[in-house]
């Protein structure tokens, strides 16, 4: 299981990486895909919500298990990634590149996990 140096973590499971754009990018961790097993429907993301940290910004549903996404910070979701409403397992398959949704933020990312401390969330699991 992969676990890039470049991205931050968040305890729940999402990465978090600073866009070109400025914006932050967040997606779901390999890990979390992993424990999920196939997903079947990424959605409920609001473009245009303003959230704090920790809020539940949508959902990713498996043929298992449903599981809400989290804010990583506060900010406003400005987009969502469209293509997986149809393509959800691009989550499976490519769960660093396929971003879920993107958040405008002033907020910094320091409060955030770097690689190793999200390993050792996952080896106290």
């Amino acid at each position: 299981m992969t676990i890039p140096t470049q991205l931050k973590y968040t305890n729940s499971h999402e990465w978090v990486k600073q866009g070109d754009d400025g914006l932050l990018w967040v997606g779901i961790t390999d890990a979390a895909q992993d424990m999920l097993g196939d997903l079947v429907f990424v959605g409920d993301f609001k473009v245009g919500e303003s959230l704090k940290a920790g809020d539940t910004v949508g959902v990713v549903e498996s043929v298992k298990a449903a599981s809400d996404v989290y804010a990583p910070v506060e900010g406003e979701v400005v987009a969502f990634n469209e293509s997986l409403s149809d393509e959800p397992q691009q989550l499976n398959t490519q769960p660093y590149e396929a971003w879920i949704f993107k958040l405008k933020t002033s907020q910094s990312t320091e409060g955030l996990l770097d690689a190793a401390g999200y390993q050792a969330v996952l080896n106290s699991k």
